[in-house]
């Protein structure tokens, strides 16, 4: 590892419209909700906000789990909130969203680490008003199948799962998560519901090299997967990794190039793309190639 990197002048953002940014904390103070956008510091706050949406984590704000990379905080999480599916659901209907993106912390405390809660979720949307569209980023649930399809049941429009980064940094990025395990979470989901669109994503700049994100990116090619993140990691506060090297935007553009060329549907590539970021629009984007 190495030691403060200087920020480059491309990773300097606008300060977005305030009004409508401050229209949806408003929502959101209204509610007992947590957002992703806010416990895991995404330096895509601002924008998210201003264009009216967000991203719902559920099932508390402490992760069980400790990976190198996240700013979301650890320790031993609260029971679920029983009320949380119906308070999703009101505000999404409250918020006018179209498309929503629903998230959570790992909860290996839990016997099906948390997929009846997002089954519930999904249903309490889907009540408010079946033509929102509903995509998940869920944890691997420690590889129980029965709990992957628990939410496969409820069809969401999307299933995603990050890998985060390449297999060998995984005792420091994600000391308690398994690349293959979730490489398996992705194929299975395409076995329980060979409809599915399934997404990952991951980031550079840990220190990964560029014949190891060539076979990441085939990996996830190997199973199925549709949809494609890529975006830079930056170090959410000082007792987090540091980051090794910040990747230009032209190399962005060329993953981005190289996962189209291996037949990825969609693939979002840029110092700024994180996992949920302008999901509508690559979810659209995927709708006109087909």
């Amino acid at each position: 590892m190495t030691g403060h990197l200087q920020k480059p002048p491309w990773l300097k953002k606008k300060i977005p419209p305030l009004q409508e940014m401050q229209r949806v904390k408003s929502v959101l103070e209204a509610s007992s909700l947590h957002t992703v956008c806010e416990e895991a510091r995404c330096p895509n706050l601002g924008d998210c906000f201003s264009k009216g949406t967000a991203t719902f984590l559920i099932l508390g704000r402490i992760c069980s789990r400790n990976c190198g990379f996240c700013a979301v905080e650890h320790g031993v999480p609260p029971s679920p909130d029983q009320g949380e599916p119906e308070e999703v659901a009101l505000t999404v209907k409250k918020m006018g969203l179209r498309y929503v993106v629903i998230t959570s912390v790992t909860r290996d405390d839990l016997p099906d680490g948390g997929a009846s809660h997002y089954a519930e979720v999904i249903r309490a949307i889907r009540t408010q008003d079946r033509g929102i569209r509903v995509e998940v980023l869920i944890p691997d649930f420690k590889g129980n199948p029965e709990a992957l399809a628990t939410v496969i049941d409820e069809r969401p429009d999307v299933l995603n799962h990050n890998v985060e980064t390449v297999p060998r940094l995984y005792p420091e990025v994600r000391p308690q998560a398994d690349y293959l395990r979730s490489l398996r979470l992705l194929e299975r989901s395409k076995g329980q519901c060979h409809q599915i669109l399934t997404k990952s994503g991951f980031m550079l700049g840990l220190g990964e090299e560029q014949r190891e994100v060539l076979d990441l990116l085939k990996d996830l090619r190997n199973v199925g997967c549709n949809l494609l993140t890529i975006g830079q990691y930056l170090q959410p506060r000082s007792d987090r990794l540091p980051v090794v090297r910040y990747v230009t935007p032209e190399e962005f553009e060329e993953w981005k190039k190289v996962g189209e060329e291996m037949g990825f549907q969609a693939v979002a590539s840029g110092p700024f793309v994180r996992s949920s970021f302008h999901a509508s629009q690559m979810f659209e984007r995927k709708g006109k190639k087909e």
